[in-house]
């Protein structure tokens, strides 16, 4: 549930040459001590990366988007066996039939084993992460949209309860992070075997531009999906971003600052259903069903939001609004950053 940079394995190497020259070396059985001294230079920046980054959350890894989660604190420490064990805390929100919206708290505490291996061709990294033991989990929820299935939970927390299992479950599958030798970092969950990638709707652009996210979500009737936060890092640049929408006539696209985007986020955590914003986007545009969408968008050294919106409340966009006929808009997105 987190992406970890690898970068900072290569350049401890000197670059993916020297670990290519002596891969197959370095991929024995027997060299994984040595991996593993290799690893901790990479793995200084596991919680950085962590709290700066969402989590998308899928029921599997080749279905869509049904919410995410913000990490907010993450502290991490090496085991005398050399696991790392890492606590965190975050909040999200999710969609289910039966509830609409769920807005939740979580923490959590795992150890992982890790490890790495280099693919033959390109000299991809794969990192693996493998888990040790969870030593806990806490899902609370926070707001529910559907009054009735906020009753229901009140009287007996099967939402809780659910949300719980599927959170123990995914912290138990473990993950993968991919660093290619674009300088692009992928991730999915479990075990992806070396020379694999997870699923992606969309071509990446190669070494000139950095891959954010390229991936599917459901954006439900009278729902948003806040992608980020997007960090820029360097002056001159831009996001580009590639979307095509099925199943709905149009959705609303925004792009927000950081200040923008996090006061949209807590009021769409807060509030059972979905409202106005409180200051106007810095970029609003309408994303029309059926056609590939692209657009560049300059972006300042700072924090971004892209925000995916199927709601009458916000844009210029009028869903239909009908109680027993969801019109799930499902998002095939990429968010690149580049000159």
């Amino acid at each position: 549930m987190v992406l970890l940079s690898l970068a900072a394995l290569l350049a401890a190497c000197g670059g993916a040459k020297p670990l290519c020259l002596f891969r197959d070396t370095i991929n024995k059985p027997e060299s994984r001590s040595q991996r593993r001294a290799l690893m901790q230079g990479g793995l200084s920046q596991f919680c950085r990366q962590m709290v700066t980054r969402n989590a998308p959350l899928k029921l599997s890894d080749d279905t869509p988007i049904i919410g995410r989660f913000y990490p907010q604190d993450c502290r991490q420490r090496e085991l005398e066996n050399g696991d790392l064990s890492v606590q965190f805390s975050g909040f999200g929100y999710g969609w289910t039939n039966l509830s609409k919206k769920v807005t939740f708290t979580m923490s959590g505490a795992v150890d992982y084993n890790q490890d790495f291996l280099i693919a033959e061709e390109q000299c991809d990294l794969y990192g693996y992460f493998r888990t040790r033991r969870i030593h806990g989990s806490d899902f609370r929820i926070v707001k529910i949209e559907q009054q009735f299935a906020s009753f229901m939970n009140a009287l007996s927390p099967v939402g809780e309860n659910f949300g719980r299992q599927l959170v123990t479950g995914k912290l138990g599958e473990g993950f993968t992070v991919i660093h290619d030798h674009t300088g692009n970092d992928d991730f999915g969950l479990g075990v992806i075997p070396v020379g694999r990638r997870p699923f992606h709707p969309f071509q990446a652009r190669g070494k000139d531009r950095i891959v954010y996210e390229n991936l599917r979500t459901e954006v439900h009737q009278n729902q948003r999906d806040f992608i980020g936060p997007i960090e820029v890092t360097e002056a001159g640049r831009q996001l580009y971003l590639t979307l095509q929408v099925d199943g709905a006539a149009a959705i609303d696209l925004f792009v927000m600052t950081k200040e923008q985007g996090d006061s949209a986020l807590r009021l769409y955590f807060d509030y059972p259903q979905s409202g106005p914003l409180l200051t106007p986007p810095m970029l609003t545009d309408v994303v029309r069903g059926g056609a590939p969408y692209t657009r560049s968008v300059p972006a300042p050294k700072g924090l971004y939001w892209v925000v995916l919106d199927n709601t009458p409340t916000a844009g210029p966009t009028m869903p239909p609004q009908n109680p027993y006929d969801d019109r799930a808009a499902l998002v095939s997105y990429a968010i690149e950053i580049g000159d």
